[in-house]
């Protein structure tokens, strides 16, 4: 896990990256919470996601947005987080020309930062939100929704409500052919207290059936 420090738009940007276990393997970026509610690159649930993707031979990065830790510059309200974020998937690629694909996932604000980048990027495969928010963030570019991916929240979020995301998850469900999984986790709150394992084994069960699934359309083909 080699702290790495790369360019971003406002100046350096403070990371950890996990290479790759061959040349072809996928790539993953994870995106921390909110930067200006003590969000960072080490949030637990941040932290977890990232070694579950190195776990499965995933060439993996994680990294402070701007203004966080060693980050350069200051909290610019989402629109030079999101270039942080283009920037760290650049990089990444840059190590990584042969990579067959790219997953985000994302925390909280991340989850929104993540969900936007998805869209601007076609090499992305899929995605992982975790307790995105609806109800303060605008998502009405996912029109439509590229990627098929897996959006978990708490029964207990304080939050976000319920009808929040139930309308966020029924939008990204009109999209032929994308397949948007909501697992629901019984007595979680917004942060997951007491809560991150059960998370971890839903959000890796998950990222297992994806990867059966694509390795089983690649022995067919």
């Amino acid at each position: 896990m080699p702290e790495v420090i790369f360019t971003g738009p406002a100046g350096r940007l403070e990371g950890r990256y996990t290479p790759p276990k061959t040349k072809s393997s996928r790539i993953a970026l994870i995106l921390h919470p909110h930067p200006q509610f003590g969000g960072t690159m080490n949030n637990q649930v941040a932290y977890q996601m990232y070694y579950m993707f190195a776990e499965r031979g995933f060439a993996v990065l994680r990294f402070n947005f701007r203004g966080v830790g060693r980050s350069q510059g200051s909290f610019d309200h989402g629109l030079g987080e999101l270039s942080d974020a283009a920037a760290a998937l650049d990089w990444v690629q840059s190590f990584n020309p042969d990579a067959r694909a790219c997953w985000i996932a994302g925390f909280s604000f991340g989850a929104w930062i993540g969900m936007q980048l998805l869209m601007r990027r076609p090499e992305v495969e899929g995605f992982i939100s975790v307790a995105p928010q609806p109800n303060l963030y605008d998502f009405s570019f996912l029109a439509p929704c590229p990627s098929s991916g897996l959006i978990v929240h708490g029964a207990d979020d304080r939050v976000v409500t319920p009808n929040d995301m139930q309308t966020l998850i029924d939008k990204l469900k009109t999209q032929k052919g994308i397949i948007i999984d909501q697992q629901i986790i019984d007595g979680a709150n917004h942060f997951f207290e007491g809560k991150v394992d059960e998370l971890m084994a839903i959000v890796g069960g998950y990222l297992d059936k994806r990867l059966d699934a694509a390795a089983a359309e690649d022995d067919a083909a």
